[in-house]
């Protein structure tokens, strides 16, 4: 008799003490919810969570809408995806129209798909919000999730990453879980409500609605008890009903009030006949639909054996099946019951679900009380399978699992480090380095013991300790240069990681070493080039340029692998190849893109969205931080979320969105470890720093910017630090810190070591003509102009010209300004960079020259946010809402919902007319943008 998971909707009693919490749920629900939201409902056991809930989903049908419930069972919160099948159980007919990567990614993770599907959370939680977005187009959809608290990791995210997603789609999600604070992916933002104890006149309410109230000292007691716990009060008023001495020798067994539920609900449970005991045992261990199959094989329990557990209000038998009527009675029951039982049950189900081997494996994991050989390569299996699903919380849960029931000292070893690489995509930190040093504490085998010491390593370094990361990271590389080069290069280039994150000078000095110590052991072969290109290009890209560069095109020019390319890719961004680095990192995120790669694109889609920035195209690269930020949330990647919020700050700082460019900014400032991080230092003081000088705040420009380097002008990041000092320049001079602003260049210059790149020639340059005096400030604009190779940057060029055209209009020398001008504006124009359009358009009118109004089309899109560009662009090309949706991981009514608010923006009707509005937009300004030379005349 299996349970539902649906919620009963109605409540033959009426519900005392919440009437808040009712009438804030019954709203959301009735009237018809026009778009979405979602409320986490939050408290201790027993608090009403599950009452309201089911309030909210009768209200929900009355309404005429759509109600998807689950329940999440403990006994399924190790198995895969168990919780989403559950969900999406009635309307997994509508699945098959999903886009075809999204349908292929849900039946894969559903255990449903026909052929191997590679594992893909983020296509996963797409293909949720597609399904529940296409579900509302007929009518309203309410998602009731309860005991979220026992939701299986991996429908918990999907479900968190759809929820945070829905925007004009009519679907509510209400979720309750145990507890003060809501479950992971659901504690970032959400609507919250959090039942607390109910008063004291409520409370009196609820017991005297009670069939037999406690009266005088025993009705004190039992208020005093309860705490205001609404099941307590129940649950202890019928005690005393039955048992009045019973107040009294509370006062001598002073227990928690989870523990005296507990308590009283064995205790009836104890009473109960011996056969009814077994079933509810049996059906506590099944906690689901497995009762289904037990009866189907003569073991499940009938009506006329539970009935006695009816009378005794511990459940609730129907249509449905049967429903504990609290997670505590089934928890009760179950720790109860002496182990030989509990093994007992355990067994009895895993004999009937020979044709479900994950279930199975642990019913049989749950029976075992010594290490059992045979049973942990059933789980093995399951690991395996849960893993190939994209389940990686379940795959090391199952992995663990069986390594402790290993016999063997090598196969524990072998499943222990197994477990760790499994649990690595989890984002636990704490969690893999506990099966790592597992691992470790039972095995001698080298290489395992590398393997675990990798893992660590890696754990070490997500959780914030970067320094015993380092060390973990290099002596795995030392140790194995000689017998395992691959291995040893693997952990040297995450250890570059680190440098590329830290760009402290220790750090880069510690990692040059352990190169110099592989390159002594051997010569890199060809497979380990890219990795030896990016370790040095984070250790030491001025040092050496001129070599790596020759070595870049190199390897560029010969066939690479995805994670090659991404390292090529990155490394050449890093070396200022920008437009090399954007060839191979969109070559490298078209492979990764496929599915089950996605999670593993991200450290490149990164850098990719940072050549755009620097390449000149914005919308790119916000397109690029929209998708990273995507992954990071779908893959626990906080880092890559850090990185994402700082490109779309960038960009929204250069087009004078200050703002928003600071919201950005001061999230990543608010929740990273700057310390350890000096490329999210860097990258937040120079977002922050241009967006103070695109508000002529130029005192609060400096302040932000000196920040890059320390008081003695060394950087906080060897690489980034360096593209904000022609930044630094400005902002000196402007907020009269001209003086000052030469200290800082000189002793900022004098850690450089090694060949600049063209871009950064270009940048210092810039930055000693605008502190220069009169007579020397045209020789430093000279040189940076006459090097064409800084019209790769285009923004950085433009600066570059406004600021010459400055100082030559200052000289009177107005024609020869003009030209410098016109093509600094035209770039401006076309990248939308507001402040500074604004600044070189009045220099033109300073010389004389009558400057226009910017084009139409290109401030219409400016009006639009980034996702409405990118949806606009998309759909100017001719995708459907469907596929643009799918490509954006947007729901399809919420790409409806963009295009329709921005069609008024552009002056459109319709879509057709979109083409022409992106044509006008992309097309340059005719004002000589690039026409002239940049030699000074």
């Amino acid at each position: 008799m299996p349970g539902s998971g649906e919620p009963p909707s109605q409540q033959p009693a009426p519900i005392i003490g919440r009437e808040a919490g009712l009438a804030r749920l019954r709203g959301l629900v009735d009237p018809v919810p026009q778009e979405s939201q979602v409320l986490v409902i939050t408290g201790e056991a027993g608090m009403g969570k599950t009452v309201l809930l089911a309030d909210a989903a009768g209200h929900a049908r009355s309404a005429g809408m759509r109600v998807l419930p689950v329940t999440g069972r403990e006994s399924e919160s190790k198995l895969a995806f168990a919780g989403l099948h559950q969900l999406l159980r009635p309307v997994l007919s509508r699945a098959a129209a999903l886009p075809g990567r999204q349908a292929q990614a849900l039946q894969g993770a559903l255990g449903l798909a026909t052929a191997p599907v590679a594992a893909d959370s983020l296509l996963t939680g797409i293909a949720v919000l597609t399904l529940l977005s296409d579900l509302s187009e007929r009518s309203p959809v309410l998602v009731v999730v309860d005991d979220a608290h026992w939701l299986d990791r991996s429908s918990l995210d999907v479900l968190a990453f759809a929820a945070s997603r829905l925007d004009a789609e009519r679907v509510m999600v209400l979720l309750g879980a145990r507890g003060q604070v809501p479950p992971p992916g659901f504690d970032r933002g959400f609507p919250e409500l959090h039942l607390e104890p109910l008063s004291a006149a409520d409370a009196g309410r609820l017991l005297d609605a009670q069939p037999v109230p406690p009266r005088g000292r025993a009705r004190a007691q039992v208020l005093a008890q309860a705490e205001g716990n609404p099941m307590a009060l129940i649950e202890l008023a019928k005690v005393i009903a039955e048992d009045p001495a019973a107040s009294r020798r509370w006062a001598a067994e002073p227990l928690p009030l989870t523990d005296r539920l507990s308590a009283v609900i064995s205790s009836r449970f104890a009473a109960l006949p011996e056969w009814t005991q077994a079933a509810l045992l049996l059906a506590a261990v099944a906690d689901g639909p497995e009762l289904t199959v037990a009866a189907s094989h003569g073991g499940g329990p009938d009506a006329l054996t539970l009935a006695p557990a009816e009378r005794e209000g511990l459940v609730t038998v129907g249509r449905a099946g049967l429903r504990f009527s609290h997670p505590l009675v089934r928890s009760a029951i179950y720790y109860s019951a002496p182990f030989a039982q509990r093994a007992a049950a355990h067994r009895q189900l895993a004999q009937a679900l020979h044709d479900q081997p994950d279930r199975r494996a642990w019913h049989l994991a749950a029976a075992a009380l010594q290490p059992d050989e045979q049973v942990a390569a059933l789980l093995e299996a399951t690991a395996t399978q849960a893993q190939h699903r994209g389940g990686a919380a379940a795959a090391a849960l199952a992995m663990e699992r069986a390594a402790e029931l290993s016999p063997d000292q090598a196969d524990r070893a072998r499943r222990l480090a197994a477990a760790a690489s499994m649990a690595v995509p989890t984002g636990q930190a704490d969690w893999v380095q506990d099966l790592a040093s597992r691992a470790l504490a039972v095995t001698a085998d080298p290489l395992l013991r590398l393997t675990a010491r990798h893992d660590a390593g890696w754990a070490l370094a997500y959780s914030g300790q970067r320094s015993a990361a380092r060390a973990a990271l290099i002596s795995v590389a030392e140790e194995a240069a000689r017998d395992q080069p691959a291995l040893a290069w693997d952990a040297l280039a995450d250890a570059a990681i680190l440098v590329y994150h830290s760009g402290a000078a220790t750090c880069r000095r510690a990692v040059s070493r352990v190169l110099g110590f592989l390159e002594d052991q051997q010569a890199p072969s060809v497979s380990h080039e890219p990795h030896r290109l990016w370790i040095r290009a984070c250790t030491d890209p001025f040092g050496s340029r001129t070599e790596l560069v020759r070595n870049l095109h190199q390897i560029s020019g010969s066939p690479l692998d995805e994670s090659a390319l991404w390292r090529t890719g990155s490394a050449a961004w890093l070396l200022d190849e920008s437009e090399l680095a954007v060839t191979l990192l969109q070559d490298a995120m078209q492979r990764l893109r496929a599915p089950g790669q996605q999670g593993t694109s991200s450290p490149g889609l990164t850098a990719l969205g940072w050549a755009y920035i620097d390449l000149g195209r914005w919308d790119d690269a916000l397109q690029a931080a929209a998708e990273a930020a995507d992954l990071a949330e779908a893959n626990h990647m906080e880092l890559i979320a850090a990185a994402a919020d700082l490109i779309a700050a960038t960009v929204l700082a250069m087009r004078a969105d200050s703002a928003a460019a600071r919201r950005h900014a001061d999230r990543v400032l608010a929740h990273a470890d700057l310390a350890g991080s000096g490329l999210l230092a860097a990258r937040a003081r120079r977002a922050l720093g241009i967006a103070a000088l695109a508000d002529g705040s130029h005192r609060q420009a400096f302040t932000q910017l000196r920040q890059l380097f320390s008081e003695e002008g060394a950087p906080v990041h060897n690489i980034f630090s360096y593209l904000g000092v022609a930044d630094i320049a400005a902002a000196a001079v402007h907020a009269d810190r001209r003086m000052e602003g030469q200290d800082v260049l000189e002793q900022v210059l004098s850690h450089l070591d090694g060949t600049p790149s063209p871009r950064l020639e270009q940048l210092i340059a810039r930055a000693r003509g605008i502190l220069a005096g009169p007579d020397e400030a045209e020789a430093h604009f000279g040189k940076a102009l006459s090097d064409p190779a800084g019209d790769q940057w285009p923004f950085e060029r433009a600066q570059l010209r406004l600021d010459y055209a400055e100082w030559l209009r200052r000289r009177r020398r107005i024609n020869d300004a003009k030209p410098f001008l016109t093509q600094a504006l035209g770039t401006f124009r076309r990248l939308r960079a507001r402040s500074w359009v604004q600044r070189a358009a009045a220099e033109l009118r300073a010389c004389g020259v009558a400057v226009a109004g910017a084009p139409a089309e290109p401030d219409a899109l400016s009006e639009l946010t980034p996702q409405q560009r990118q949806i606009v662009r998309l759909a100017s090309d001719g995708l459907t809402n469907r596929e643009i949706g799918d490509r954006l991981f947007l729901s399809p009514r919420t790409v409806s919902s963009h295009l329709y608010r921005s069609f008024p923006k552009l002056g459109v009707a319709d879509r057709h007319q979109l083409r022409d509005v992106i044509a006008r937009a992309i097309t340059p300004a005719p004002a000589h943008e690039n026409a002239e030379s940049d030699a000074p005349h």
